[in-house]
């Protein structure tokens, strides 16, 4: 039977979500399904043996609903993350859900296998559809569950090059926002509730959490985790949580300006579930209008696949 090739197939299997998604050679989506791993009530997380097996379990259901939307004929290749950031030594278990799948289909269906990081998964479903995507040197923010870093993003013939110059050196951004949603009795993940709450409450009170310290680009979380949990209880918890995304909202502005005065550049991408935030997306818009920022569609933000899919596309089809 003939192959048309024109497809990507992309598979992502990050701490907390299953992925996969199909792309075309014009880099539009076909499809993008996606399920969070179950987090019992009350927990903060998952141990790797207990993602690695839920994703096993899901992983067959999202392939069967891809594969029902296209002819699967038409895969030139599969794309999927095998390691949380492009370094050596940069390994989670997890990801093995992923690539087995992957080697199992791309055996199957006689096409290549293509391996890419979640970290560049995320930069590149966000750059994509951006003002910012022929870019090649730029500032991106990572901000998910587990990470918060800031990256020099450059593009070159061999691929992306990714530093790591500034960001959070202990808690991530979404671990100090899940921590407080879960002592106040939410689910994990807590973020998007949260967010719901920050962007319709008004601070009817001077914030009583400290400001968050930066030095040259970076920033430590515990310390304001700590005043979080401390703080629960002695103002209402609506207002707690709009405290908390201040803090953030404001530290993230401090690392832009230093990291801009640092290197010279005044474009910045952000990726990642936290970069979903609207309350944090309306207060950098708003304060930092003197530089371009771009935070792209909220869908792409979280964890997906697409971004894979994309990495596939553009090394088959450069």
């Amino acid at each position: 039977m003939k192959k048309h090739n024109t497809l990507i197939l992309g598979i992502d299997t990050s701490n907390y979500k299953t992925s996969v998604a199909v792309t075309d050679r014009e880099g539009q989506i076909i499809c993008n399904y996606q399920e969070f791993l179950e987090v019992k009530k009350g927990e903060r997380g998952l141990r790797q043996s207990n993602a690695l097996f839920q994703h096993i379990m899901k992983l067959p259901e999202l392939i069967e609903d891809a594969m029902s939307c296209i002819n699967p004929d038409d895969i030139a290749g599969i794309a999927v993350s095998t390691r949380p950031r492009p370094v050596e030594g940069s390994y989670m278990p997890v990801f093995n859900a992923g690539l087995s799948t992957a080697r199992t289909l791309g055996a199957a269906l006689q096409v290549p296998v293509m391996c890419f990081s979640h970290q560049e998964g995320h930069i590149e479903a966000v750059k994509h559809y951006s003002e910012m995507r022929d870019e090649n040197k730029l500032i991106c923010f990572h901000f998910s569950g587990g990470t918060s870093e800031a990256l020099l993003v450059e593009e070159g013939e061999d691929g992306m090059t990714i530093d790591i110059i500034g960001g959070s050196k202990d808690l991530a951004f979404g671990q100090v926002l899940d921590r407080l949603g879960v002592a106040l009795g939410m689910s994990f993940p807590s973020g998007q509730e949260m967010d719901d709450i920050a962007c319709r409450t008004r601070l009817d009170k001077p914030n009583i959490l400290p400001k968050i310290k930066c030095q040259d680009g970076y920033i430590n979380l515990s310390g304001i985790e700590t005043k979080c949990q401390r703080s629960i209880g002695t103002v209402s918890d609506e207002q707690l949580i709009t405290m908390t995304f201040q803090r953030l909202a404001e530290s993230i502005e401090t690392m832009c300006r230093q990291l801009a005065d640092k290197y010279g550049i005044r474009k910045f991408l952000f990726a990642g579930g936290v970069s979903s935030s609207q309350y944090i997306r309306v207060y950098l818009q708003k304060s930092l209008k003197d530089f371009e920022i771009c935070f792209g569609d909220p869908a792409l933000s979280t964890d997906n696949a697409v971004g894979i899919a994309f990495l596939g596309g553009k090394h088959l089809w450069p």
